[in-house]
């Protein structure tokens, strides 16, 4: 990318930023939600046929967790941490980055691969994952929230896919625009074959990948690096939802829930930078932590590199400097850029 380039791209930033940048809160509308809700009949039900499936999960995920420490093979050790990563790369620079927010743009064979890489994660399909994504954004902390924080630590961690969703949830995510996304060949592709690619990605080629290459039995691989991998990989991607909106500090906006928490963004390969995501919302970097904690920005750069990411958002740091000043803490700012 030539300088002229980058130099447009912040340009354009700049006078978008923060609150005209895509998926930014509109604060009267979050009042009016909050308002709306108050006359909005709704009583808590549970999913038990969920409730059911997450438990069963953590049970043998259990197993799976003391198989890693001390029966599996050191390659089964090696590649659940592999699969954890490049499965957390499908969720962070594919459903989250690329399609969730449109930071940056991807050639097919990028999105192709990413899109292979988010069914090892299994947390549905990229569409639906996004719906979810943007109404996170749009309407944070609301019951248009799907896990909304102000209905407590459990519920924005995982407590949100127990139930089910509030009308809210279900009213405005049916407002929000996917087109771009149901035009997608690649997501429509994922959309018609996910149950298939799911289960052979996230459990029949983990299984049988250890015990062919290296001899590993099949019920510990099995329980390593499908089940605890998977499992895991989890409540990384649950502790943005929850942790990094409990725990932490607020540099560049103390008026919203979302904070920077380095435990986070190690765990998610980079997206723990919440504070800083939720005030610019577009830029592919999410955070201003370095490139040793935000894996996931790595991976954009290398691909952008070989020529399969173009169009990468940031925002001027004037501008980051001007909101920091204004509405954040300087002193915060630089633990978050660690």
């Amino acid at each position: 990318m030539t300088v002229k380039t980058r130099s447009t791209i912040a340009k354009k930033i700049e006078k978008d930023a923060p609150e005209a940048q895509y998926l930014a809160v509109n604060p009267d509308e979050i009042t009016r939600l909050q308002e709306e809700s108050k006359n909005i009949p709704y009583k808590m039900e549970i999913v038990w046929r969920n409730v059911a499936l997450f438990a069963a999960l953590h049970f043998g995920a259990a197993i799976g967790l003391y198989q890693f420490f001390f029966e599996a093979k050191w390659q089964t050790v090696v590649f659940t941490f592999l699969l954890y990563v490049f499965g957390g790369f499908g969720i962070t620079a594919g459903a989250h980055r690329l399609w969730s927010h449109k930071s940056y743009k991807a050639t097919t064979p990028m999105r192709v691969f990413l899109m292979l890489l988010n069914n090892i994660a299994l947390q549905n399909d990229v569409i639906e994952w996004a719906r979810d994504h943007r109404c996170h954004h749009k309407w944070t902390d609301t019951d248009a929230d799907p896990h909304n924080t102000t209905r407590g630590f459990f519920f924005a961690h995982m407590g949100w896919l127990l139930v089910r969703k509030h009308p809210q949830v279900k009213e405005q995510g049916a407002k929000l625009d996917m087109s771009d996304l149901e035009n997608d060949p690649v997501l429509a592709f994922q959309r018609r074959h996910y149950f298939p690619l799911v289960i052979l990605s996230c459990f029949v080629l983990p299984t049988i990948i250890p015990v062919y290459f290296w001899g590993e039995t099949a019920f510990i691989a099995f329980y390593t690096a499908a089940t605890f991998r998977y499992c895991f990989t989890l409540h990384a991607t649950w502790c943005i939802n929850s942790a990094a909106h409990y725990f932490g500090w607020k540099p560049y906006d103390h008026s919203v829930s979302p904070v920077e928490n380095v435990f986070t963004t190690i765990a998610a390969v980079g997206e723990g930078g919440h504070n800083f995501h939720h005030t610019f919302p577009q830029d592919y970097r999410t955070s201003e932590y370095s490139l040793k904690y935000n894996w996931t920005r790595v991976l954009i750069d290398v691909a952008a590199t070989l020529g399969l990411v173009y169009d990468r958002k940031t925002v001027a740091d004037e501008v980051i400097s001007r909101q920091v000043f204004k509405h954040g803490s300087e002193e915060h700012r630089e633990k978050s850029m660690m």
